[in-house]
């Protein structure tokens, strides 16, 4: 195993293909300036041979939002770019995205949950968004998660606050999956790795980018989108 990036909170490392991003801050792993680039440079410059990210967490959350740091106006500008800048590279990524979700998340950190490619949580982890509380429309997550949810739990998860157990979530489609502890997660984690990692990273890449594209579609045109990428990749095969 080698280690590729190391600051504060965060440790980055590879095994071949595999990557691990560890999220290691002594404040429910919110996420901080320093962290967020870290991550975006992985994201988007992932090193040759890479196929898949897993993201996981130490301590008891798996993180509880970002580091609000900011205190002026032009700090907070550009602490808002560098989150959303995140949110795109983890959109937008080759690399297969995994979560490992050991605790609770909340805010930014559910957004982390949800838009990983693959999310499985231990069942004791709890998920909100509690921007309402502190006098906030969350805005950044009200930018994906209509589309996860729907517009009406959208509207009630930001508008309350409310903590959602795992299984509402994998419900509401924010994890793929909830297993019972932490042990089982580790067993899920290693077998859904096991599944994606003989499949082609290119492949995996172009389906990525065709969910991405589709999803602003109307069907006819997704379904033409579908077919002209459907003959570029059977002439790549020589079909």
């Amino acid at each position: 195993m080698a280690i590729l990036t190391a600051v504060d909170g965060l440790v980055i490392d590879a095994q071949g293909p595999v990557l691990s991003a560890t999220l290691a801050a002594p404040n429910g792993n919110q996420i901080s300036s320093v962290m967020a680039d870290a991550l975006i440079t992985v994201l988007t410059t992932p090193p040759a041979g890479a196929h898949l990210l897993v993201l996981r967490a130490v301590g008891d959350a798996f993180c509880l939002g970002r580091d609000r740091a900011a205190t002026d106006p032009g700090s907070l500008s550009v602490e808002v770019d560098r989150l959303v800048r995140l949110n795109q590279a983890l959109s937008q990524t080759s690399l297969v995205t995994i979560a490992e979700v050991h605790g609770d998340a909340a805010g930014f950190g559910a957004g982390l949950v949800a838009l990983a490619d693959v999310s499985v949580a231990v069942a004791s982890a709890g998920f909100w968004f509690p921007e309402v509380g502190l006098g906030l429309a969350p805005t950044l997550v009200l930018a994906w998660l209509e589309r996860a949810v729907g517009r009406r739990e959208a509207f009630w998860l930001s508008a309350t606050g409310e903590r959602i157990s795992a299984t509402r979530a994998q419900q509401l489609g924010l994890l793929n999956d909830v297993v019972p502890d932490q042990r089982a997660l580790s067993d899920v984690i290693e077998q859904r790795v096991g599944a994606l990692l003989p499949r082609s990273p290119r492949v995996h890449a172009e389906i990525k980018s065709m969910l991405r594209a589709a999803s602003g579609l109307n069907p006819e045109q997704a379904n033409e989108l579908a077919a002209s990428r459907l003959v570029v990749g059977s002439l790549r095969l020589g079909h």
